[in-house]
């Protein structure tokens, strides 16, 4: 009795890993089906894909990061309020842009965006606070809908690529 029913459950979990297909046949008829569709068939797409995107981050993160993006503007000079700032994005799984001032154009830039120069700095969506303070950073990263924790498997973001960091 016990091997027919294990064998039972392993058929069962077999049937529920198959691939669903949805077409619409050449009489426009929408057809579902677990063989794949015939070449003639039109619209085909597999029923239940997943609703990540390529960079393979939760939806929520995905929709944070599209509607407010994250600056992080630092120098090289900038220590351990560039690091804790880090620290604190990494730590709740923040995708970010790390952009290190060094020439009269950043020094401008966040001029504009903050009122004068002034490291760290962050900037998420059109919202920016200038130096460092957690609550600070953790409220602004709270109203644009980020995670207070990295998801699992999340790797750190920041740093600059290495073609502009500095030997």
């Amino acid at each position: 009795m016990r091997p027919l029913f294990i064998l039972c459950l392993a058929l069962a979990s077999s049937a529920v890993s198959a691939e669903t297909y949805r077409w619409v046949d050449s009489t426009g008829r929408v057809i579902i089906s677990d063989s794949p569709p015939p070449s003639t068939a039109k619209t085909v797409a597999k029923v239940g894909e997943s609703n990540e995107n390529a960079d393979g981050l939760p939806f929520a993160l995905r929709k944070a990061k599209e509607n407010f993006p994250v600056t992080l503007y630092t120098s090289a000079d900038c220590t351990t309020d560039c690091k804790q700032a880090r620290e604190i994005l990494n730590g709740r799984g923040v995708p970010f842009t790390e952009k290190m001032l060094q020439n009269a154009e950043d020094a401008n830039e966040l001029k504009q965006l903050v009122g004068d120069v002034f490291i760290p700095s962050l900037k998420v969506g059109k919202q920016s606070f200038r130096g460092f303070e957690s609550g600070a950073y953790n409220n602004l990263l709270d109203l644009a809908g980020y995670p207070k924790s990295a998801p699992y498997g999340s790797k750190p973001s920041g740093g600059l690529p290495p073609a502009e960091k500095a030997n």
